[in-house]
């Protein structure tokens, strides 16, 4: 009996088409000589309320409405995923990623019988990485303890700011107090955890972004992540725009924060993260290797590597109509082939995020194309001083980690 799975249709509310596994197995032009790291994305995607910067696929759930759907939800996830099984027979699961949303809305009960449910369909690698976003207001921080008991090694925690007045104009529902007192918590519950601060905040001056940084260096967490805030289409903020830090006080303030971290020991070991060693996040580091990741839940993205081809896959967005149909299984919305002419971007805009950059054979590897495919876009970023590089080894200068964008966009260029 042939197995099938779920492509992508006209349509994003009509039942998908269906194909033989062996489309995906069939010759092509790419050539992988072996596949890189498997890792797997979860996504939970309620939130008490949308937040007005957030671009994510969350979704607010009225209090009126009761619990979340934990049930029929874990479902649809464990229909999507078996579907999805076929396409990555025999490779072990790296990490595992439970995001959102606000994952920690879900019960440790429910967060304990989806990793129960991932480990009975698939093989996990020793030491797998099982990482949960988490909010810190009261509700979540009690949960702590019993996420860890459920197997979550990892917790992710979305602090964004510590300053009351910050807090409330990007809309979070804790306040200073909560995310002390939550922070703390994840420090007795979990070995390792991450802190997710966001700079150039509206009003924001360099003596607060300072306090913040100090304030949370201060808790000692073993990983730090902090992100410029930009305004996103279709978000609130795009619609009522707030008044942010000019250009040139958001890089002296980045320059500070990549200063201030130095110092109590945690390495820019990526563009926006920081880490203690061995604190590293191996899942968001598989992303920017260009590994291989499989994303199940609504609106779920997912980049799989076969002999011959590099697929990506959409799940449907919309969480009642993703249950409808995971459970009917034809989760999936999208389904394409990524473009050979296309590889060579995708890889740099991910790979050229790493500090230490990446190693040449790992581009061959990753993509199944020649070295040729970039040659022109490493001369070119290079003789402009956004790269060092010698027979094994790509990495982005001082000065193409500051402009990354315009580092990046050289391969933008070569793909067209």
């Amino acid at each position: 009996m042939a197995v099938v799975i779920p492509v992508a249709s006209a349509s994003p509310v009509e039942p998908a088409v269906q194909r033989d596994i062996q489309h995906y197995m069939r010759p092509g032009l790419l050539q992988l000589s072996s596949l890189p790291p498997l890792s797997l994305y979860v996504h939970l995607p309620w939130c008490l309320k949308k937040c007005p910067y957030c671009d994510f696929n969350s979704h607010a759930w009225p209090e009126s409405q009761g619990a979340v759907p934990e049930q029929r939800y874990l479902d649809a996830l464990m229909a999507d995923l078996e579907a999805a099984l076929p396409l990555i027979w025999g490779r072990q699961v790296h990490s595992i990623f439970i995001g959102g949303g606000t994952p920690s809305l879900f019960s440790p009960e429910a967060i304990d019988r989806l990793l129960g449910d991932i480990r009975a369909r698939l093989p996990l690698a020793p030491g797998c990485e099982i990482s949960l976003e988490a909010n810190p207001g009261t509700f979540e921080k009690d949960r702590f303890r019993a996420f860890r008991a459920a197997g979550v090694t990892r917790l992710s925690m979305g602090v964004q700011s510590f300053n009351d007045r910050h807090l409330q104009a990007l809309g979070r529902v804790h306040n200073r107090a909560q995310a002390l007192a939550a922070v703390e918590e994840a420090a007795q519950a979990f070995d390792t955890f991450n802190l997710d601060l966001m700079y150039a905040l509206p009003g924001q001056s360099m003596a607060e972004l300072e306090e913040e940084v100090r304030t949370a260096l201060a808790l000692a967490p073993p990983h730090l992540s902090i992100y410029h805030l930009t305004i996103e289409p279709n978000t609130w903020f795009a619609k009522h725009p707030p008044t942010l830090p000019e250009d040139d006080d958001a890089y002296a303030m980045l320059d500070r924060i990549t200063e201030l971290t130095g110092q109590s020991g945690l390495q820019r070991y990526e563009i926006s993260a920081y880490a203690r060693a061995d604190h590293a996040c191996f899942h968001n580091t598989n992303y920017w290797q260009f590994g291989d990741y499989l994303g199940i839940g609504a609106g779920a993205h997912s980049k799989l590597s076969f002999a011959h081809r590099i697929v990506r896959q959409v799940r449907f967005r919309e969480p009642r109509l993703y249950m409808e149909q995971a459970l009917a299984g034809h989760a999936l919305s999208q389904d394409e082939e990524v473009r050979r002419t296309e590889l060579p971007f995708e890889y740099m805009l991910n790979a050229l995020r790493l500090r230490e950059g990446f190693v040449l054979q790992d581009f061959v590897e990753r993509t199944g194309l020649p070295l040729t495919a970039i040659a022109r876009g490493l001369e070119e970023a290079e003789r402009k001083g956004l790269i060092e590089r010698d027979l094994l080894r790509v990495r982005p200068t001082e000065r193409g980690f500051d402009f990354l964008s315009d580092l990046q966009a050289i391969f933008l260029h070569e793909a067209a």
